[in-house]
């Protein structure tokens, strides 16, 4: 029996259900239904009286960050050829597992009575440190097993709740969307955990590490969700009325103006002028990224617009120019580019914060916090990842060999290659009775 199907049949499913397992306990001990008489998230009161009379009024906005979570991070990797299965199927096994244990650390500091309250938006911010894991999950996406990266949602979701809880609760810096604590922090996590996973068998490339037409297709579907949605996930915690519609109405016009110069870029750096479908399906998506952390700000749409225009073109520029280099001279493997789509976008959020701060965009927020803030976030992340990464790279948790990379029917029952098996043993059947007649 190969090494992998026992990496799958033996220690996956342990591992899976020991996890659970420690969750439901935990829950057992600190998770209860909230009162209505829970405090905001970061020990903020998001309109408590509001709260009590309508429990479920941002319902709807979590099921937009839920959409994007599982539809359009899950899709948006759909693009190899024949990867297909793990993208979307394990896109959702590291939700699932990440949002219960997310909620658990990032309440670990806002006890009440002993008690984690569950309400929707603890829920939303449980979604949004599963992000993280996702996003670097496109970094190593095709070269690591379910197994290292249920570990990795383990370490990830840790590290990134200490990062929030420096970065917003201690520093008090203002990122409402997540620029830097959720793009930023997941992409260099997962550039960090692919260096330590570096693979030189992988350096001239794989075959099936590539899309055909269908595959492209399916991974536009998660683009063109996370695109539609991405204007609920940079509000959806800020606080009620005016807040929350600046940062809708910021997220909007930056993703608008961010397409265009998106599409612009990928016709110009390209032969002939053709768009490439690599830079549609992710630098599209920049604006929303680069935005997110003066997304409740008063910097006016045309600001929004700015930051936008900026993102998508150093994201296709990213794409183009950049991953090539980073594979080439740094050794990492960036199955997805996240250092374009999150990283320098992130980082772009982050020093859009610092200026915002210095024009007196929002009260109470000090540039000096927030260029804390984005440092921390970076470095919690590579430190945070390397770690990671070692104990991933740990031969007990079992991988794919080179050559079974970018390659679903190492951990999943694939039906054309079950056709395939069939239609070869009948052609052997029938050999076989050829040749005893």
């Amino acid at each position: 029996m190969p090494a992998y199907s026992t990496n799958m049949r033996l220690k996956f499913p342990i591992l899976a259900l020991v996890l659970e397992l420690i969750t439901i306990i935990l829950y057992a001990l600190f998770v209860s239904y909230d009162d209505g008489k829970s405090s905001g998230h970061h020990g903020k009161d998001n309109s408590s009286a509001e709260h009590s009379e309508n429990p479920v009024a941002l319902y709807p906005m979590f099921q937009d960050v839920h959409v994007m979570i599982f539809i359009g991070f899950g899709f948006l990797m759909t693009f190899l050829k024949r990867y297909g299965f793990s993208s979307v199927g394990v896109n959702l096994l590291l939700a699932a597992f990440g949002l219960q244990w997310g909620l658990l650390l990032q309440n670990v500091w806002h006890l009440e009575d002993g008690k984690i309250k569950v309400s929707i938006e603890k829920m939303i911010n449980a979604d949004f440190s599963t992000a993280t894991v996702l996003i670097s999950f496109g970094a190593v996406l095709g070269k690591t097993s379910p197994v290292q990266l249920l570990i990795m949602t383990l370490l990830e979701i840790t590290t990134f709740c200490m990062n929030e809880h420096v970065a917003v609760t201690m520093l008090g810096a203002s990122d409402i969307g997540a620029s830097m604590t959720i793009h930023a922090f997941g992409a260099y996590f997962g550039l960090a955990v692919a260096r330590v996973l570096y693979r030189p068998g992988l350096q001239n490339g794989h075959e099936n590490n590539g899309s055909v037409y269908h595959s492209d297709l399916f991974a536009m579907i998660g683009t063109v969700y996370l695109w539609m949605f991405w204007p609920s996930f940079n509000s959806a915690i800020a606080d009620p009325g005016t807040p929350q519609l600046t940062a809708i109405i910021n997220t909007y016009f930056s993703l608008a103006a961010c397409a265009l110069a998106a599409y612009a870029t990928s016709s110009l750096v390209e032969k002939k002028g053709k768009l490439d479908m690599v830079h549609i399906q992710n630098a599209t998506l920049a604006g929303g990224v680069a935005v997110g952390t003066c997304a409740d700000m008063s910097i006016g749409p045309f600001g929004a617009m700015t930051i936008g225009v900026t993102a998508g073109i150093i994201s296709t520029l990213g794409f183009k120019f950049l991953s090539p280099i980073l594979e080439s001279s740094l050794g990492i493997q960036d199955t997805c580019g996240v250092h374009n789509l999150h990283g320098m976008p992130g980082i772009l959020g982050g020093l859009a914060g610092i200026l915002a701060a210095l024009l007196g965009k929002k009260e109470e927020v000090y540039p000096g916090m927030q260029a804390a803030a984005l440092a921390s976030s970076i470095g919690f992340a590579l430190v945070g990842g390397a770690i990671t990464g070692l104990i991933m790279r740990l031969q007990i948790w079992g991988q794919p060999s080179d050559q079974n990379c970018f390659d679903d029917s190492i951990y999943w029952e694939v039906p054309e290659e079950d056709e395939e098996a069939a239609e070869n043993l009948t052609h052997a059947d029938h050999s076989k009775n050829k040749a005893e007649a």
